[in-house]
């Protein structure tokens, strides 16, 4: 996603992710002896507003497994040459592959509409495509109109608009402002409803006809859902006293969704769209509203960031509810006369149906509120429950999972949200627990957990501690963060994109980077094994007896991002100039067990050399590598500390496939049940350029020819964009 700053709330003394690694080797594994030392500064964890974010393992993630009819499953060798590093405008991939522009912002979703004039006065973003495209699937379309994970040339493409870029949107930078300052209501309202329309969620048929694929006109399955879009409020939280507000007295309903970054997908044929930084699109609460709050009200407030300034864009400023609702002041006699607990309705999984169209999307509130990057299903197996992992992408944050209370029928397939309510209203939110031995726990967010019991405390900063408790499990999924710090759950880097894979059941787990700048290297509390971690790393687990139910796993780190020109003690993994990467985002298993990883990365060396990436490797399995001796650097006292990482780059063929055009993000990523078209996004390219270019000085991408390895005509203002990748002979791609 965008760059933005980071919320950081989490002041628990829970123990650090490296303290663990540094802990870790002293009773494990120490098999194969010591490989290259890593030079580590403990440096927590910061980096780029990555996001991006990804999805769930694709195909044979989620539900039962995809046909694989025909494919090549387990692949031995992959079969392209890795492309170069590039700095130009445009996408660059392997020989023998094409890729063409499918979907852009302002695409229409209707025939009738006059063309996108991409000059920041097109208002019509309910029937468009939104902005910067982000975690995307492609579902499958058979010929009765329903979902058939086999069908490969017919399907709804479900895309998240996670954000907006702002350079791009406006006719001028300062329009919104200049309204304000003008008191121009009609002018104003029309700059806010064009950025609340593009925010959300697209679903639009797309065909494959003569080996190409393009968008379906006025399809009936076509529809954007936006800030504006009524939702049902789902599980233990709807109904709650604290997510009543004006627009929804029994707390019922929510409307719309924003900022979802990656997403999920189930066996039933739903997409899941993870709201990731909501808790910025408010208005910041006065000194005086702040005092007026309760201990526990305040705590969640701190403990989200309710309010950090950095999205907050005015939209209460326009009359009506639909607008007043991102003002969370206590300014009426209860909280149905006011929006005090409009904030408090966000932060959770939407479902939506894209092949009921008419039916309202669903908030599933058993999944906890947090800054979900994303929500990946397991494979499901008959009889068992149903597995969801989800990632807290902010500072030290967790890692979380949830498991239904009902064990999966496989009746319920094309039930829709019929069977997200069976399986997605009931069941138990976990965080885990990284252990020192290598081993891992998983630990209940249930109001009939102990450790949850009684008066807690949230250290707000160095003199302000807040009381606060359990009244009931809404109470505890809706402060899921402050339950998980009571639980002791590990601070991660910044948990991204997860995938599953679907041949062996390990769990993947992109850790985006750190930066010395958000955590000195005398904080050792982030978590990372190495000093000033940029370039971010990816680590792994495998559950108990390959039970995704269980709650107990065992854990190592699968690869270390790095510049091919870094000293064997930091580029722990052996990266090349084939394979350099930094700051691991998206990630996708798809069916046949091929791992992609896509990048994010805003500000390390290597982004000086490449625009983001994707890379594609043939993944092992947990405990394939060996252990290796990290030292710390951050003081005089250098401390040499054993962890254990999977093979080397060389071993699982790490191999850069894709480059992206500038001041891009490479995210979203989704494939054909036929392994034979890639469907990726390409989000916000030309960011970082000068307000009075609108970004063109970085970046006119794409080229109205709808070739996306072509470079873009000088006037283009940049527009993110899901692209489509083929081999050109029609062959499986990457293999």
């Amino acid at each position: 996603m965008g760059h933005h700053p980071v919320e950081d709330s989490n002041n628990s003394n829970n123990r650090p992710f490296e303290e663990i690694i540094n802990a870790r080797l002293s009773r494990r594994r120490m098999l194969t002896g010591t490989a290259s030392a890593a030079t580590v500064s403990v440096l927590g964890a910061f980096g780029l507003a990555a996001c991006g974010g990804s999805r769930s393992s694709n195909s044979g993630s989620a539900g039962t497994p995809a046909d694989t009819g025909g494919l090549t499953v387990a692949p031995n060798k992959l079969g392209f040459r890795a492309v170069p590093t590039s700095l130009e405008d445009r996408v660059i991939v392997p020989e023998g592959y094409r890729a063409d522009v499918l979907y852009a912002k302002g695409d229409p979703l209707i025939s009738g509409l006059a063309p996108f004039r991409n000059d920041g006065t097109d208002v019509d973003y309910d029937n468009r495509s939104g902005d910067e495209h982000d975690g995307m699937h492609f579902f499958g379309l058979n010929s009765n109109g329903q979902y058939d994970a086999t069908v490969s040339d017919r399907g709804i493409l479900v895309l998240n608009h996670e954000n907006l870029e702002d350079t791009t949107l406006h006719e001028t930078t300062t329009a919104k402002q200049d309204a304000i300052d003008a008191s121009d209501a009609a002018t104003l309202k029309k700059i806010v409803d064009r950025e609340m329309g593009g925010h959300g969620v697209s679903c639009v048929e797309v065909r494959k006809t003569d080996g190409k694929w393009s968008v379906v006109l006025d399809s009936p399955y076509n529809r954007r859902l936006t800030i504006f879009t009524e939702m049902d409020m789902k599980g233990p939280v709807a109904g709650a006293d604290f997510v009543r507000t004006r627009l929804s007295p029994d707390g019922s309903k929510r409307f719309g969704t924003m900022n979802n970054c990656a997403n999920g997908y189930t066996p039933w044929g739903t997409y899941l769209a993870a709201e990731e930084n909501w808790y910025a699109y408010f208005a910041t609460l006065e000194t005086a509203e702040l005092d007026a709050l309760s201990d526990k009200e305040k705590a969640w407030v701190a403990r989200y960031g309710i309010g950090a300034a950095w999205a907050y864009r005015q939209w209460d400023l326009v009359s009506g509810d639909q607008y007043a609702r991102f003002d969370i002041s206590a300014m009426g006699a209860s909280a149905t006369d006011d929006f005090r607990n409009e904030a408090n309705a966000h932060g959770y999984i939407t479902e939506v149906d894209p092949f009921r169209p008419a039916q309202k999307p669903r908030v599933r509130t058993a999944f906890g509120r947090f800054s979900h990057e994303g929500a990946w299903v397991a494979p499901v197996k008959a009889g068992q429950p149903v597995v969801i992992y989800s990632g807290d992408d902010s500072r030290r944050e967790y890692m979380y999972k949830y498991v239904s209370a009902v064990a999966w029928d496989p009746a319920d397939a094309n039930a829709g949200l019929v069977a997200g309510d069976k399986y997605l209203d009931e069941g138990t939110l976990y965080v885990a627990v990284f252990n020192e031995d290598g081993s891992g726990s998983w630990k209940a967010l249930s109001i009939d957990n102990p450790e949850l019991a009684g008066t807690q405390t949230y250290q707000l900063d160095d003199t302000t501690s807040l009381d606060f408790d359990f009244q009931n499990q809404a109470e505890v999924l809706a402060s899921a963060r402050l339950a998980a710090d009571v639980l002791g759950a590990t601070p991660m880097d910044r948990p991204e994109w997860a995938a599953v894979n679907p041949l062996n059941g390990d769990v993947y787990l992109t850790l985006t980077n750190g930066n010395a700048s958000n955590r000195p290297a005398d904080q050792l509390d982030g978590a990372n094994p190495r000093a000033i971690n940029a370039n971010g790393h990816i680590i792994r687990w495998k559950e108990d007896n390959a039970n995704h139910a269980a709650t107990a796993f065992e854990w190592d780190i699968f690869l270390f991002g790095a510049s091919a020109d870094a000293s064997t003690d930091f580029n722990v993994s052996g990266l090349t100039a084939d394979n350099e990467f930094s700051s691991p985002d998206g990630l996708f298993i798809d069916p046949r067990g091929v791992l992609w990883i896509q990048t994010d990365d805003g500000s390390s060396g290597i982004r000086s050399t490449t625009n983001n990436q994707m890379l594609v490797a043939i993944p092992g399995t947990v405990g394939d590598g060996e252990s290796v001796t990290v030292t710390t650097s951050d003081s005089s006292d250098q401390a040499s500390t054993p962890t254990f990482v999977g093979q080397s780059a060389e071993a699982v063929q790490l191999k850069r496939f894709l480059v992206g055009p500038r001041g891009c993000e490479i995210t979203g990523i989704t494939m054909t049940a036929d392994a034979r078209s890639l469907f990726i996004n390409v989000q916000h390219p030309g960011e970082g350029g000068s307000a009075a270019e609108f970004n063109r000085d970085v970046s006119t991408w794409p080229a109205t020819s709808g070739d996306a390895t072509a470079v873009g005509e000088a006037d283009n203002r940049p527009r993110s964009a899901t692209i489509v990748i083929y081999r050109e002979d029609g062959g499986e791609i990457a293999i």
